[in-house]
């Protein structure tokens, strides 16, 4: 769903955009440039899903347990 949102700027960044971006354009320009900020990622249906790959733990829990014995616990 879109929703039409109306916002004030200064006419010489408007007419930046209009030069620059194009006449009809400027909305989806803008949103691609603000949605990274704004939406945020489902991180949990990832980690769910990362958690899941059988694979790709058990490369995960080798790496870890190769670089273990890296730590200096005297350092700490």
């Amino acid at each position: 769903m879109q929703r039409k949102l109306t916002i004030t700027i200064d006419e010489e960044v408007y007419e930046g955009l209009y030069r620059v971006v194009g006449a009809g354009k400027i909305s989806n320009f803008i949103e691609a440039l603000v949605r990274p900020h704004v939406v945020l990622p489902d991180l949990d249906s990832g980690y769910v899903a990362m958690a899941e790959d059988e694979a790709r733990e058990a490369e995960a829990l080798a790496m870890v347990e190769a670089t273990i014995g890296d730590i200096d616990a005297e350092a700490w």
